[in-house]
């Protein structure tokens, strides 16, 4: 693997590390106030919602994140069955906050539905966001790419923009690896169609937001959790920030909401651009478990 597929996913995790502070505060004046500008790793408040979480640990999305590394990892490749089994196992005991998706997709294999039924009608960015462990171990084989990215989304989110924007992740990402820049990546996988016309539109009118604010961008598309407000704000900071990895993740931070699925596409996104030596050495030094990641990457075939 290159050195910019494992930055492709160190980042999107560090990214994911970065936000656990301040996530889902929505009032960006509240951030200011109680954090400043966060550009280290910090400790979630004790009553937030990731409130028995430590420094440089993940939020639920990292977590899970890392549990479908760890799966490839393993097994060497992605197995459906078997990722749920192990998905299953790892939700019934999580100790973290536990999202809408998860509690309704641990009810539907509790009454027997298969894994390629159980998924919520979560329309959340948070599923889609979690695959750059696919990314980076089925880059050089785009179709089964494509098919895992799909089932690992579709195990906990089925709703309205969740396909779509599974394959725009996956087809940006990919045309980021093989060279292209994040713009020309982003113009290209809108090109080859987004299947969700609302989601369509708001990519379409992220390409133009470059230059402007990112709080007032984000605010506008909205901060919240589904994928047609969530991935053109993701979007929006990659463009603003193309050349700037450290940067696009601090403002994703400071622009509130779920901070943390943005950050993992936008981390995944400018990871694969920029390389591991553009990642803040000391959010890696300070993440827990980036020895963990490492010694998976290094399994891959």
């Amino acid at each position: 693997m290159t050195t910019k597929a494992c930055a492709m996913v160190l980042a999107s995790f560090a990214a994911d590390s970065l936000a656990l502070a301040a996530h889902w505060i929505y009032d960006t004046e509240k951030i200011d106030h109680e954090f400043g500008l966060i550009d280290q790793l910090l400790p979630p408040a004790i009553d937030a919602y990731h409130g028995n979480r430590h420094k440089g640990d993940f939020t639920h999305y990292g977590d899970q994140t890392l549990l479908l590394l760890k799966h490839l990892a393993r097994n060497k490749h992605f197995s459906l069955q078997h990722f749920a089994d192990e998905w299953r196992e790892f939700a019934a005991s999580y100790d973290g906050y536990v999202d809408k998706a998860t509690q309704k997709t641990l009810s539907a294999m509790k009454e027997g539905k298969s894994p390629s039924a159980c998924g919520s009608g979560s329309s959340d960015l948070g599923g889609p966001a979690r695959i750059a462990p696919l990314v980076y171990w089925y880059h050089n084989d785009p179709e089964r790419l494509m098919e895992t990215a799909h089932e690992q989304t579709r195990l906990t989110h089925t709703g309205s923009g969740v396909d779509a924007g599974t394959e725009f992740l996956v087809h940006t990402t990919l045309n980021v690896l093989d060279g292209a820049t994040p713009r020309e990546a982003i113009e290209d996988a809108i090109d080859r169609g987004v299947e969700d016309l609302d989601l369509d539109l708001r990519l379409r009118r992220s390409l133009d937001t470059a230059d402007e604010d990112s709080r007032k961008v984000i605010d506008e598309f909205g901060q919240m959790c589904s994928i047609a407000a969530a991935l053109p704000g993701a979007v929006h900071l990659v463009l603003a920030h193309q050349d700037n990895l450290r940067e696009a993740l601090i403002a994703n931070v400071m622009a509130g909401g779920d901070s943390a699925a943005r950050g993992l596409a936008v981390g995944m996104i400018l990871g694969a651009y920029q390389g591991v030596e553009d990642i803040e050495h000391d959010w890696l030094a300070q993440m827990r478990a980036t020895a963990e990641i490492k010694e998976y990457l290094a399994m891959a075939p």
